[in-house]
């Protein structure tokens, strides 16, 4: 069950294209079928017990170009997110597929999963846990950041980690352990009609004592590891740790309890239960916390059995653990309201900013507009003419909410008014003299919400949201209104087209493309809306398409040369320039160019480096290209120029532009 981040955003070379959703997307290994020795899920403490319980794993859609070769009998692993460890040995029992479980992992089973392509498993070996330091030089090659890796395993890493979690296989233990089935909780309700052995029974209480006291402290003990069984609600292994002080005192005071009565019940036992001193021991381990019995004030109660001991010490081991879930309840409740909290209040700002916009509107003149125009470029000391606006990303380590002007001519980079959220793998739109950012996402989530700056005032401003939450899409303004074009929300690739009309003040559905397209390129030129390439959800396409609004529907035109996704797409001398991108199997430097008068596409000069994700703009009859990747977790840090007759050449070389996933757009000349 892949979670967070899984969340963190990186594409470096897989098969599939961004999202965020988690490491957002699969961008696996490609390892052909009979390639693929075992495959690491992802999960957290969240979700491993449904993982376990049900016996299924699953991960996001574009994981399924891996999950399907999954055969019954293939090995598996789990890697837990929230303590960084590795569970196994797992096997396949089915072949990979999607949705064997449409609502798993989801609140009450009544959502669609987010986590569609699923095995089932069973156990294979039960084995302790490994820690990410033991595990990660065995699969040090798939790493591709400093905590992120891929999940798709040859034969010789498979092989490496089965050994060396067979030799932190569980041995079976005594008589006893041995009816406990694999991944169950340590202590056990005993019912109330059953009675044990009477020469065992003061050992079994000891027993859960002790395992009931030091669960939080044993760091190397195998049912606290695993602690999970295939037909039993799991003990979260960290349970101990959450419960706060206060349920730890109420377990020490019922045990002061039981000490006492086990201790006034001494002389009517069998002669043969010699395990009595145990009470001594409970207080010598928990020294400080559990007086001797002799200082313990003699209370008057019925004799009780240490049947009903035992089970007086699993109800309490019960109930923290129900505290302990009703916590977590809690806290997840909190986030909700805080979620909502947050909703609200850009709500309000969205208001407040649209009464702003009509208020500036009605007041400001245009004598006004040029001086402060005048000014904030004064300030930058910047031309206008000759920059372009650097949008989000990301570096390898951080997400960026920042806004950057990049002059040319000078090759230097000031920062503006950063936005209101992080933001990258969105698309920028000028109109009206403001730039639109609309959606994205941050590395965990993707966005619907919408926002604009506006140069001459130095701030941004909220605009109503699309209608669904989309990233790697693609934008333009056509006829006084901006289009949205296709994107994908890591389930689903979109042909949706949605159009804001800032009149209405919404977002409008329109007619959709012909083909679905994710980490698209999309422009307007000479009154058309054109889009290229992208990802369907199954492969990357050279195909592409018009949208004519005087038609109001969208046609073919002759596909590309090459398939790319995660490209660039700019205008140039009235031609469409198609640059780089990821054609299926690895960055690509090559470059198309589209002469809507000839109908045909033409192979331009290539870049001097491959790069998808990387930002493009037009200042001044040349194309920039800034960042991108260009395999594995590289990132470029170097921008190209290009001007028709002479070629690509490099211009800027700094950290500030080592960034993939933001948007470039030219400084409006309005």
């Amino acid at each position: 069950m892949w979670t967070g981040q899984k969340a963190q955003i990186s594409c470096s070379g897989g098969t599939q294209p961004f999202n965020p959703n988690s490491v957002g997307t699969v961008c696996g290994r490609n390892l052909r079928k009979n390639e693929l020795g075992g495959v690491i899920f992802g999960t957290k403490n969240t979700t491993i017990k449904e993982c376990l319980s049900k016996q299924l794993f699953g991960l996001p859609a574009q994981h399924f170009s891996y999950v399907k070769n999954i055969d019954p009998g293939l090995p598996l692993f789990l890697f837990n997110y929230s303590d960084h460890k590795l569970h196994g040995i797992f096997e396949a029992a089915s072949s990979g597929k999607m949705f064997i479980d449409p609502y798993g992992w989801t609140e009450g089973g009544f959502a669609r999963t987010q986590y569609p392509a699923q095995v089932q498993v069973h156990v294979r070996l039960q084995c302790q846990p490994l820690s990410e330091d033991k595990f990660r030089p065995i699969i040090q090659d798939n790493y591709y950041s400093q905590k992120h890796f891929w999940f798709e395993l040859d034969h010789a890493q498979t092989h490496k980690l089965n050994a060396l979690l067979a030799s932190l296989a569980i041995a079976p233990g005594n008589s006893a352990s041995q009816n406990i089935p694999r991944w169950t909780t340590i202590s056990r309700s005993l019912p109330l009609h059953e009675t044990p052995r009477e020469s065992e029974a003061s050992k079994t209480v000891e027993s859960e004592i002790e395992q009931s006291g030091h669960s939080s402290m044993r760091s190397d003990s195998s049912e606290n590891d695993s602690c999970l069984d295939r037909d039993i609600q799991p003990l979260d292994t960290h349970a101990a740790m959450k419960v706060k002080q206060y349920h730890k005192d109420l377990i020490f005071m019922k045990l002061k309890e039981l000490t006492l009565n086990l201790e006034t019940q001494k002389p009517s036992l069998p002669d043969d239960v010699s395990d009595i001193p145990y009470v001594n021991n409970i207080s010598s381990v928990e020294k400080g916390n559990l007086e001797a019995p002799d200082s313990l004030e003699k209370k008057e109660e019925s004799p009780t059995t240490p049947s009903e001991c035992q089970y007086d010490i699993s109800q309490l081991v019960q109930e923290v653990e129900e505290l302990t879930e009703f916590n977590k309840i809690q806290k997840e409740r909190n986030c909700y309201l805080e979620q909502k909290m947050m909703d609200a209040g850009m709500e309000i700002q969205y208001l407040k900013d649209r009464c702003t916009r009509l208020e500036y509107a009605c007041n400001v003149s245009s004598t006004y507009v040029e001086k402060t125009f005048t000014k904030s470029s004064a300030e930058l000391h910047l031309d206008p003419k000759d920059s372009l606006y650097l949008i989000g990303g990301f570096n390898g380590e951080s997400w960026f909410k920042s806004m950057d002007m990049y002059s040319t001519s000078q090759k230097v980079i000031k920062s503006v008014k950063p936005m209101n959220s992080v933001r990258s793998c969105t698309s920028a739109v000028q109109l009206n003299g403001e730039i639109f950012v609309i959606g994205g996402g941050n590395g965990h989530v993707w966005y619907e919400t919408v926002e604009s700056y506006c140069p001459f005032r130095d701030n941004w401003t909220l605009w109503p949201s699309l209608n669904q939450k989309k990233g790697s899409l693609s934008g333009a303004a056509l006829g006084g209104k901006i289009f949205a074009v296709g994107g994908g929300n890591g389930i689903e690739c979109f042909s949706d087209v949605e159009m804001l009309d800032l009149d209405v003040g919404r977002w409008i559905p329109t007619r959709s493309m012909l083909d679905k397209r994710f980490a698209l390129g999309a422009v307007e030129l000479n009154g058309a809306l054109y889009a290229t390439g992208g990802y369907d959800g199954s492969d990357y396409l050279n195909s592409a398409e018009r949208f004519d609004p005087r038609e109001h529907s969208w046609t073919k035109i002759p596909n590309m040369n090459s398939k790319r996704g995660c490209h660039s797409l700019v205008v140039l001398n009235e031609k469409l320039y198609a640059l780089g991108g990821f054609d299926g199997s690895g960055m690509v430097s090559s470059v198309e160019v589209f002469d809507p008068r000839l109908s045909a596409w033409m192979m331009g000069e290539p870049m001097i480096h491959a790069r998808g994700y990387s930002a493009a703009a037009v200042v001044k009859e040349s194309i920039y290209v800034i960042g991108g990747l260009k395999v594995g977790e590289t990132i470029i840090d170097k921008v190209e120029k290009y001007n028709e007759g002479e070629g690509w050449q490099e211009t800027f070389t700094a950290s500030t532009v080592r960034k993939c996933y933001m948007s470039a757009i030219a400084c409006s000349d309005e």
